[in-house]
């Protein structure tokens, strides 16, 4: 077999002296290391009132799914390098076809419940078989060779659901659901104790807002209701200058309120920093 490392540690990024280089705001003069604290709203399109944890493919439910209550095994940074979330390591036959992944062991579920190789395996819905091997090893044998499947894991339709729960919103990420109006509202505070620790996730709470028109999204932001929208239209917000355009006037995708403070580098992949604002930004 060969093996595949994430090529960036989050951890390690943290740990040095380089960091506060590394780390600036986008649109404030502050280059500072993540502060602790506040409640991110954003406001963003693709709600249902027939959304739930298994069911809806929009934006809102993509973000509150991977962005805030659940993790996926791998994780493309921001820099398009893979690293392991919930999986520590992986290793994948030459062909293409036969993979091993090894899981954190000091990962619960909302509920205090440990998450375990038997909540990944019935969670992944793959072309082949998943395997449990112990506790915290999975054999995934696939019916095609996929040289990419680490990558594909780490898209927001392979988070990983506890058995016991596996549609009630708990999960393990980074916030803990507390209120869930299908197609309008959602509301999920920071878990204390998180196996991430001081890495990430700095907001106390996130606000998912449902707004369908991008034109009262764009509103909403420009009269402080919210924090960050999901945007293409730049002349929506064009003229406002306490309003970012993200990752780029042109080819934009999101807006955000120049208090919000972010990496100098964000994922380009999907809106919203690949569906991780919550996890990665924090108020200036």
């Amino acid at each position: 077999m060969t093996k595949t490392r994430s090529l960036m540690d989050r951890r390690a990024l943290f740990a040095t002296g380089a960091a506060a280089a590394l780390l600036a705001a986008t649109g404030v003069s502050a280059a500072a290391l993540p502060k602790q604290g506040g409640r991110l709203r954003m406001a963003l399109s693709g709600a249902l009132r027939s959304d739930s944890w298994a069911s809806g493919d929009g934006l809102f439910m993509k973000v509150a799914r991977q962005g805030l209550i659940y993790d996926t095994l791998t994780e493309v940074a921001a820099d398009g390098t893979l690293r392991g979330e919930l999986a520590t390591d992986w290793q994948g036959s030459d062909d293409g076809r036969v993979w091993m992944f090894d899981l954190r062991q000091d990962v619960s579920f909302h509920d205090g419940r440990p998450m375990t190789a038997r909540d990944v395996a019935a969670s992944l819905h793959l072309n082949g078989r998943v395997e449990v091997l112990n506790d915290h090893q999975i054999c995934i044998a696939l019916d095609q060779p996929a040289m990419d499947l680490p990558f594909t894991l780490a898209a927001p339709d392979h988070v990983i659901r506890p058995r016991h729960a596996a549609d009630l919103g708990i999960g393990t990420g980074l916030y803990r659901l507390k209120r869930f109006a299908p197609g309008q509202q959602l509301l999920a505070e920071r878990v204390a104790d998180h196996y991430k620790g001081k890495t990430a996730g700095w907001f106390d709470a996130v606000e998912l807002v449902s707004i369908p028109s991008d034109a009262v999204r764009a509103q909403a932001l420009a009269e402080y209701l919210v924090d960050a929208a999901d945007l293409e239209d730049a002349g929506l917000v064009h003229g406002f200058d306490d309003i970012a355009p993200l990752p780029f006037s042109r080819g934009m995708t999101h807006a955000v309120s120049r208090s919000v403070a972010m990496p100098v580098r964000t994922g380009q992949h999907r809106p919203l920093d690949n569906l991780r604002a919550a996890e990665r930004w924090w108020f200036a």
